[in-house]
């Protein structure tokens, strides 16, 4: 079984260390940090875990920046969002890239949807 290895992008660390710095005051924050924590583990169990995005989807910002070829949808807690694209560094390892943590109005951003 290959080991499976999670690395944020600068975008996603940025947001991992503000929602860490906040955490100290917020319980929304502490919340959203306890759930991309645990949905890292289980990434790591199972790099398929979250929901595929169809190719013709994935946007265009992805595409450009990180030349992905998948990528995977997971929601957390408080209407944020996560996603992540597999790619295989070797024959021993998977590497589970963190794209975005971003919450409900950036994620409509990035894949262009529009508000009601």
């Amino acid at each position: 079984m290959k080991k499976v290895r999670v690395i944020l992008s600068k975008e996603a660390e940025l947001a991992f260390k503000e929602l860490n710095e906040q955490a100290v005051h917020s319980k929304i924050n502490k919340s959203i940090l306890k759930s991309i924590k645990n949905k890292v583990e289980l990434i790591k169990i199972n790099p398929h875990y979250g929901d595929p995005v169809k190719k013709e989807l994935i946007p265009k910002k992805y595409l450009e920046e990180y030349s992905v070829t998948n990528l995977f949808h997971i929601e957390l807690s408080n209407f944020w969002r996560m996603d992540y694209t597999l790619k295989n560094s070797d024959e021993i390892e998977v590497i589970a890239f963190v794209l975005s943590i971003v919450d409900h109005d950036k994620y409509n951003k990035i894949y262009c949807y529009k508000k009601n």
